[in-house]
């Protein structure tokens, strides 16, 4: 074990290894990020592809909310196999696998027909073949940030994390720009977008894919602290055994939190800005584009604090915005909606900031929580097992709309999250600073 300390010491400057690491996971964090905006936004204006013209709206938004949750529901099983693959194969194979999974699943989608040419199988196809790239897309996480972590010393890990989960806004903003020129070049108003258009924002999605996997392939190394750990027979019966269960069982409620920040803010709002503001959708889109850039160096900052002040207090410290501090910003937010929608172009980000920069502690934290022997299992479970229950929050939305204005209904999820951070980060100890070598 030795030699393992001797590269992943605590005092280190980060090697070009763990640098190529470090890049490989931001990038490959991005495609999936950039996956999971391409129902939203790319296919979004072409679902009328895959749909019955006599199809009623309200079934056609349920198939919508169908395809996108497809691909988050399928993560956690990624997670799981993967994660498997990870601890017993390796962090490098595992990913190898399963970017070369998405890549294929996204191209099959890109070539997929429409209604006309067989019914209502194109809608049950997408949907499904979503659900399967969700599986490989959970085990992309699920290898590479564990071993970027494991090659990242432990003075930089929050800051190096949140440079990975930046990702994010980069994402964002490629898949709306490559939107923006699909629809340019296939005109909606023309009917060319719903079949051909929304087909380039998959395929570029391929071409990364590929690319990734040729990068991952030709220089990334297998990790050396996974390499000289002693390897278990079942990753999985450990994880969910004894002290490995309570942490994931804590990282679940941390992550389950998370992801409600995600369903209250930036899932819905768009749509609620457009649809019951009438605030136009390229004003939207492009404050959107700005606060996701902008998120990218707030991901930076927050990793770089929780370095400083510790992964536990920095992640109770959002909690508690997203319980006192983001309901106000969010109801200001509506209200500017109604009035001067201009004043967005502050809000909005401000908002996004805020409530989604929890994300930037979230690599090194997770990480840090489990043994080299089940981290890669843990950290794909704990990361990914939070996802299911916020992905039916439209549901629970609508639910609320019993009680309030519909869209009031988002300061509520946001304060459920916000409460299940803190409760989840006060629950277990702090990491920052442990040692991961084990």
């Amino acid at each position: 074990m030795a030699s393992v300390v001797a590269t992943v010491t605590e005092n280190q400057s980060l090697t070009p290894e763990g640098r190529r690491t470090v890049w490989a996971a931001f990038f490959g964090f991005t495609v999936d990020i950039f996956d999971v905006y391409l129902p939203t936004i790319a296919l979004g204006p072409a679902l009328t592809y895959f749909e019955a013209k006599s199809m009623p709206a309200s079934t056609a938004l349920t198939w919508f909310y169908v395809t996108f949750a497809a691909s988050l529901l399928g993560r956690p099983l990624g997670s799981f196999i993967f994660g498997h693959m990870g601890d017993r194969w390796g962090r490098r194979k595992t990913t190898l696998w399963a970017v070369g999974g998405f890549g294929i699943v996204t191209l099959l989608m890109t070539l997929l027909p429409g209604y006309r040419s067989i019914g209502m199988a194109s809608l049950a196809l997408l949907a499904v073949l979503r659900f399967i790239d969700g599986v490989f897309l959970g085990g992309e996480y699920t290898g590479a940030t564990p071993l970027a972590m494991e090659n990242s010393p432990s003075r930089r890990r929050g800051m190096l994390g949140g440079f990975i989960n930046g990702g994010t806004g980069v994402a964002f903003a490629a898949i709306s720009v490559v939107t923006l020129i699909s629809l340019h070049i296939f005109p909606e108003s023309t009917g060319q977008y719903s079949v051909w258009g929304w087909r380039i924002p998959f395929a570029v999605e391929v071409i990364l894919a590929l690319i990734l996997w040729t990068y991952y392939y030709k220089t990334i190394e297998e990790s050396p602290l996974w390499r000289e750990t002693e390897k278990i027979k079942y990753p999985l019966k450990e994880l969910f055994s004894g002290a490995h269960f309570r942490r994931l069982v804590e990282v679940f409620i941390v992550m389950t939190g998370v992801w409600f920040v995600t369903n209250s803010t930036e899932v819905p709002i768009p749509g609620l800005l457009e649809k019951d503001f009438n605030v136009s959708s390229s004003l939207v889109t492009s404050i959107e584009i700005v606060a996701n850039m902008l998120m990218l160096g707030s991901f930076i900052l927050a990793g770089y604090l929780s370095d400083k002040i510790g992964r536990k207090k920095m992640l109770s410290i959002m909690g508690g915005i997203n319980i006192v501090i983001a309901p106000f910003i969010f109801l200001w937010m509506l209200s500017a909606a109604k009035s001067s929608p201009d004043t967005l172009w502050v809000i909005l980000p401000v908002l996004f900031i805020l409530t989604n920069s929890v994300f930037g502690v979230l690599s090194a934290y997770i990480t840090e929580r489990f043994s080299t022997r089940v981290r890669s299992s843990g950290y794909g479970i704990g990361y990914s097992l939070g996802i299911v229950i916020p992905s039916f929050s439209s549901f629970y939305m609508l639910g609320l709309k019993s009680f309030m204005p519909y869209a009031d209904t988002g300061i509520v999820l946001l304060v459920v999250s916000g409460v299940l951070i803190l409760v989840g980060s006060l629950l277990g100890p702090e990491t920052r600073g442990k040692s991961i070598v084990d």
